[in-house]
């Protein structure tokens, strides 16, 4: 499991000219079951999204088609996550 942290680099009125195709972008994924949760930072400085992939480069791949990152609006940081516990309700995120 991953976890990516998207930090914006332009302002917001560049932001929002591409968020129509950005939540697209999360729809396909969302579809795919690749995303399991997203949301925007608040203060609105970027987003995260929870995500699964077989490998992080494949992940890094994935996400060069988000046009935040296409049109180098944002910095992505991915971290890998190993769950080992959750709340009742959450077990996939341990894969139990």
């Amino acid at each position: 499991m991953f976890i990516v942290s998207i930090t914006y680099q332009r302002p917001l009125s560049e932001i929002d000219a591409y968020i129509e195709e950005h939540i697209a972008f999360l729809d396909h994924h969302y579809n795919t079951g690749t995303f399991l949760a997203s949301g925007r930072k608040e203060p609105r400085t970027g987003g995260f999204i929870l995500a699964t992939a077989a490998s992080k480069q494949t992940l890094e791949t994935l996400l060069e088609d988000d046009p935040f990152k296409r049109e180098q609006l944002a910095a992505y940081e991915i971290t890998e996550w190993l769950a080992n516990r959750s709340t009742p309700g959450l077990e996939l995120l341990t894969g139990a």
